[in-house]
């Protein structure tokens, strides 16, 4: 008899419990495993960037394409994007809540002298949306600017549908590059066990229980205010909107959860998310825009961790944030999280804006520095369930939407 071998969802997480129990060892020693073990992770991760920009270029312009119908996709972009932003407002919102009941931070005393942080300048209105068009199309791809290659793709996409009989060489080229494209993801993603064990360990190692222990409290409240996001929030759009059932979704999600995890990176993790999603009944073509997308914009759990953060930093320094003051950092991380996209550093940019509006101490962001790792791999987590969420959801309005039109037209006169 053939021996079973193992599912990669299984194997991913046989790496990560292996990461886990083995950096204990190291942590007397964390210098063995950050010199010898985290570059296996770094190359890893290196393999999976080298391929994320050809992934979302190509299969963006096939996605396009494939719809036929510029009208379809400025609707899909439009449903994406009220999507992200309506659960980002509601991350935000709870975020604050849980702080709030939890009072996280009260009773903690920091001499604010002995905290010292440099603001990064936040992009203006003006530059933002400069940024979001490449100058040249050679230089987003250069570096990786994610969402200058989605405009730039959208662009070739519009072009090759408009050109029609003469651009179908060139849109049958960019569907022989997308399936290429996705066999050398899928060798790469063929090693995420060994990616996911060389990336945790060393972070097991650096940051033990020291580091961990006097901000437990906060921890434990930003982690309980992710699960309750993704269980109610998620759960409540995949069954009334996505119509799958809460726990197939989260079974099929759990192998780019557990990558999401262990690497932190929403753009690292997008090859294996959009596999999931297609497993979860998203077309194609809706995942090949919708996903890259949200990768860039869509950024849930990142603020979960601004509303926790900002109560935290309030009730550290003894400040009482009024009810306007907490309106204020509910919009600001809102609009931030599309404001800040493709921006090197967005997560601390984004809290710098977020406790500027509410008028709190950047000095703040100093406490949470030495732990932001462990927030940031939960975070990363919440952040490509929502995108695949969205992709989902959107997929199966497209079908209901075309099933009714399909309906109206065999329908008599």
């Amino acid at each position: 008899m053939k021996r079973k071998k193992l599912s990669l969802p299984i194997l991913i997480l046989i790496g990560m419990i292996l990461g886990i129990l083995g950096g204990i060892p190291f942590q007397k020693n964390p210098e063995f495993a950050v010199n010898y073990i985290k570059p296996f992770g770094t190359l890893f991760l290196n393999l999976i960037k080298m391929i994320v920009v050809p992934v979302v270029l190509c299969s963006i312009i096939s996605g396009v394409i494939s719809m036929k119908d510029i009208r379809k996709v400025g609707s899909v972009g439009l449903k994406s994007v009220s999507f992200y932003l309506t659960t980002t407002a509601v991350a935000v919102t709870l975020g604050m809540i849980f702080a709030n009941v939890s009072k996280v931070g009260v009773g903690m005393q920091y001499a604010s002298d002995s905290l010292t942080f440099e603001a990064v300048e936040s992009p203006s209105f003006m530059e933002t949306l400069l940024n979001i068009f490449p100058s040249n199309a050679v230089e987003p791809l250069v570096s990786a600017t994610m969402l200058q290659v989605i405009v730039l793709a959208l662009f070739f996409g519009f072009g090759i549908i408009l050109a029609g009989e003469k651009g179908e060489p060139l849109g049958t080229l960019i569907d022989s590059a997308t399936e290429v494209c996705l066999q050398i993801m899928g060798m790469i993603i063929k090693l995420s066990p060994i990616g996911v064990f060389a990336l945790l360990l060393p972070v097991v190692a650096e940051n033990g229980p020291s580091v961990l222990l006097p901000l437990f409290k906060l921890i434990l409240v930003i982690y309980s205010a992710y699960i309750f996001h993704m269980l109610t929030v998620f759960s409540f759009t995949s069954k009334v909107m996505g119509k799958i059932s809460p726990m197939r979704f989260f079974k099929e999600m759990m192998p780019a959860m557990t990558m999401a995890f262990s690497s932190s990176s929403s753009v690292g993790t997008l090859p294996l998310n959009i596999e999931c999603s297609q497993k979860l009944g998203a077309k194609k073509e809706i995942c090949s825009f919708v996903l890259p997308l949200g990768a860039t914009i869509n950024m849930n759990g990142t603020s979960i961790y601004q509303g926790v953060c900002a109560i935290f930093i309030a009730n550290v320094f003894g400040i009482e944030l009024s009810l306007t003051q907490q309106i204020m950092v509910v919009l600001t991380a809102t609009l931030a999280s599309v404001g800040t996209a493709g921006v090197p550093g967005s997560g601390v940019i984004m809290l710098s804006m977020v406790l500027q509006s509410a008028g709190l101490p950047l000095e703040g962001i100093a406490l949470i520095a030495g732990i932001d790792r462990i927030l940031d791999m939960g975070r990363t987590v919440v952040n490509i369930t929502g995108d695949a969420n969205c992709a989902v959801c959107i997929s199966s309005a497209e079908d209901r939407k075309a099933a009714k039109k399909a309906a109206r037209q065999k329908a008599p006169a």
